[in-house]
């Protein structure tokens, strides 16, 4: 959102703010003419959003709704008002029917005007997300326009597959291609003119135009022009095409790579607004409400402040509270993003869509509806999106100065013809001549191809780029921030060293602590489970049995551990030294009885553990092992055994093996890596010094909104900011970045609200992402230069009357295969 938008909010109460959907933008120029047009409004600031076709308006109450719609009508705009996203759609997901949300908005405001707000209320989310000239709408346009250019480009262009009078048919293949398929591009044009303006879609139409008219006044001319098949006239061959002035088949050729292009742009805009679709999603549908004492299953929209719920341990916070009663650890990486759970117990706070990993808790709800910790992160999700600067495409900037200069070309060439000659039809032509020549056709292929080319070598790569404005936003990007867990690290605990105490070895513990915590389903004691278990795995043995387990939740396990007596190690511990029959072993060829012994072993924090010791208190030397392993950035977890500490367990969130030779090649790059993390300070920078990413470029302890906050921070400071994501809590920041790329093992919400996604979890593939945007940004600059070129020498041969048809076809030919040839060589990036 922009500055003004966000003053506006925090400092005037009366300011509201209204959330138009808008329809017939193409280009970045309309989005600066709608705001531009807003802004003459006293009082009003608006921020517009291409892809979404949205714009959140902040007005003073002397301003109208009719007001509001008004000029984006005189900006040659339609305009709807709508409900913000967010509300609308956590409103419906969450409080439901008879409970309404204070403040949601509601009830229309003064001035609202009655057709439009009905349209937001009773159009439903998907109207709201699936918005814009859609792919449903181009698409049979696209396939139209394919089927009849073929044929078209085939006749036109290869003499021997001309017949008798073929220019008629070509006139009736181009004819529904010129006005129907490429009707978006006349209607974009000629808003464009209204307002005094040029864009790619003037020169399209005006080309377009007038190689249909100019082929179709010379083929009613001269109807016997195409009266002789191509090969069987005098010269043959391409001597052939030197008889007729037809130019049928570029109005169709431009048209349909154009819509190819349009129809790539509208599949991206359908999937813009998917990610707050998904982010709402995520919230629980039902909760269990304690009421009178008994448990009833509602649905979570008609939960109200106050309502007390039951959550399970694997079910979904319905929403946001805090707990009455129970202990349990709550996975919340869906808001911090770290992979370890959260303990709680009365009092503590809980978020809903997080998830309960073990213990019951009854829950008191504090918030709901569009209030919630979740309504809230779609709020900025959406807000980021709506804020985003558009890119003014490459070819729109060329356009705006091409275009005005072809059309002054063209009437001095009418004018010059006119008064020099007093032939008005030849003037005429030369003049179309002009228009015709500077039609874009390799323009038309230089962008569409080179992007199928980047994109389709992207996908063999694994990465997916959204669209052609995310290759422009490639090119300056000079700051990457990164997410830590499951960017730069795995995102998993495990087990990374073991600290023995008290006469005991590494195996041992891991080994007994593997047993109890075997019985456990919290994270951290399956990550422990796992490391027992392949270690005992490689000795070819196994867990021994535990009896009279129990759980305390939020602090840790006790059990009773049944072992083999006949292998002792020299503190006196049983250990299970194979898996044989259940009253034998054999050593050393002999085979003796089998008797076990029973130890009590317990894991937990310091506060369980010291319940468990037979001092029922920690030494400070073992209190200050713990801080050690702490402050090395591990979770410790403490194993006693019979009454004595036997060690630590430390676990933590492992490095991936590509982070470390990304950052490095970033930095070659010339981009800074930023680290941005809701874990630790000492977690963080480990991690950061591990992969080389300087000490002062390290943020640890943020939130969704902090993250977003530090990448407008870095906007604001003048940095081109791409951001790494792979979860929930990364969309908003995501969408802020003016690169956002997700990692394709994270979540569906940081993939749909990202311009680039990578298929895998390396960061080698980020790399390789920003490496071939910038290759393919490249080879569409040089198709656009060579593209324009050709236009800009063949405009004196059209205006002094010297356009040879052939000559003119033969160019177009050259420069159109110069264009794909220049594109395929994408296909060789990384090879």
């Amino acid at each position: 959102m922009s500055d003004a938008v966000k003053s506006a909010t925090a400092e005037d109460s009366n300011t509201r703010r209204v959330d138009l959907e808008i329809t017939g933008m193409t280009c970045a120029s309309c989005v600066g003419r709608v705001e531009r047009k807003l802004g003459k409004l006293e009082g009003v600031t608006a921020t517009v959003n291409l892809p979404l076709e949205a714009a959140a308006v902040m007005v003073p109450p002397s301003v109208t709704d009719e007001e509001i719609i008004a000029a984006v009508d005189r900006a040659g705009y339609s305009a709807s008002i709508r409900r913000a996203p967010q509300e609308h759609n956590a409103t419906a997901a969450v409080t439901g029917p008879g409970h309404p949300v204070p403040g949601d908005g509601g009830e229309p405001s003064d001035g609202d005007h009655g057709d439009h707000h009905d349209h937001a209320v009773h159009a439903g989310a998907e109207d709201h997300l699936n918005h814009g000239p859609s792919g449903d709408v181009i698409k049979p346009r696209l396939i139209g326009a394919a089927v009849l250019t073929l044929p078209l480009f085939l006749i036109s262009m290869f003499p021997a597959l001309q017949f008798p009078h073929w220019g008629w048919v070509a006139l009736v293949l181009a004819t529904p291609v010129t006005f129907w398929a490429a009707w978006p591009f006349h209607t974009a044009a000629f808003k464009a003119a209204r307002h005094g303006s040029s864009t790619m879609d003037t020169l399209v139409s005006i080309g377009v135009l007038a190689a249909w008219g100019f082929s179709t006044a010379e083929l009613v001319l001269d109807p016997a022009m195409t009266a002789h098949a191509g090969a069987a006239m005098g010269g043959g061959g391409m001597a052939s095409m030197a008889d007729h002035q037809l130019y049928f088949e570029t109005a169709g050729v431009v048209t349909t790579f154009l819509l190819i292009g349009r129809w790539l742009e509208a599949r991206a805009k359908k999937r813009a607004g998917h990610a707050l679709k998904s982010l709402l999603d995520l919230g629980a549908k039902t909760a269990t409400v304690l009421r009178d004492g008994v448990e009833v299953t509602v649905p979570a929209a008609q939960l109200v402040p106050g309502d007390e719920f039951v959550v399970r341990p694997g079910e979904k916070v319905a929403t946001d509270g805090y707990v009455v009663s129970g202990h349990s650890a709550v996975d919340t990486s869906l808001i911090t993003g770290e992979s370890v759970p959260e303990e709680v117990g009365p009092e503590d706070t809980v978020t809903g869509a997080t998830v309960n990993t073990s213990g019951r808790l009854l829950v008191r709800a504090t918030r709901t509806g569009s209030d919630t910790t979740l309504a809230q992160m779609g709020r900025l999700v959406s807000d980021a999106q709506t804020g985003k600067a558009p890119i003014a495409r490459l070819a729109d900037r060329i356009s705006a100065v091409f275009v005005p200069i072809v059309l002054v070309i063209a009437m001095v060439t009418f004018a010059l013809w006119l008064i020099l000659s007093g032939d008005l039809q030849a003037a005429f032509r030369a003049a179309v001549a002009v228009l015709v020549i500077a039609c874009p056709c390799a323009l038309g292929l230089a962008t569409p191809v080179g992007l199928l080319a980047g994109t389709g070598r992207a996908s063999q790569l694994g990465i997916l780029i959204r669209g052609p404005e995310v290759l422009e936003d490639t090119r300056t990007v000079d700051t990457i921030v990164l997410d830590k867990t499951g960017t730069v690290t795995a995102g998993d605990l495990a087990v990374t060293s073991i600290t023995p105490l008290n006469g005991h070895d590494a195996d041992q513990v891991l080994r007994l602590a593997g047993a109890v915590e075997s019985h456990s389903e919290h994270p951290i004691a399956a990550a422990i489970t796992t490391a027992a278990r392949a270690a005992a795995a490689s000795s070819g043995t196994v867990l021994p049995d535990v009896d009279r387990f129990t759980s305390a939740a939020g602090g840790g396990v006790h059990g009773t551990v049944v072992t083999p007596r006949n292998h002792r190690n020299d503190s006196g511990v049983a250990v299970a030294i194979a898996h044989q029959s259940p009253q034998q072993l054999t050593t050393h060829g002999q085979r003796e009885p089998v008797t076990a012994d029973a130890h009590a072993v317990a894991a937990g924090r310091s506060s369980y553990i010291a319940t468990q010791v037979d001092s029922g208190a920690l030494t400070t030397a073992e209190e200050q092992q713990l801080a050690d392993a702490e402050a090395a950035g591990a979770t410790a977890i403490w194993v006693s055994v019979d009454g004595r500490i036997a060690g630590i367990i430390s676990l933590q969130d492992t490095l991936k093996d590509s982070s470390a030779p990304a950052i490095a090649e970033f930095k070659r790059l010339g981009l800074r890596p930023i680290l941005l993390t809701g874990d630790n300070a000492e977690v963080a920078a480990q991690v950061a010094a591990a992969v080389g990413i300087s000490a002062q470029d390290v943020f640890a302890g943020v939130r969704p909104e902090d993250k977003v906050a530090k990448v407008i921070e870095l906007q604001e400071a003048g940095r081109v900011v791409a951001m790494v994501g792979d979860g929930v809590n990364d969309a908003p920041a995501l969408a802020q970045a003016d690169l956002g790329i997700a990692m394709g093992s994270g979540t569906d919400v940081a993939r749909e609200a990202a311009d680039i996604t990578v298929m895998g979890s390396s960061l080698g593939q980020v790399v390789q992402s920003v490496q071939l945007s910038r290759k393919t940004l490249g080879i569409i600059k040089s198709n656009l230069f060579w593209a324009f070129a050709y236009n800009t020498l063949g405009i004196p041969v059209a205006a002094l009357g010297l356009l040879n048809p052939m000559l003119a076809g033969a160019a177009m030919a050259a420069s159109s295969v110069l264009v794909v040839a220049n594109s395929l060589r994408l296909t060789r990036f990384g090879r």
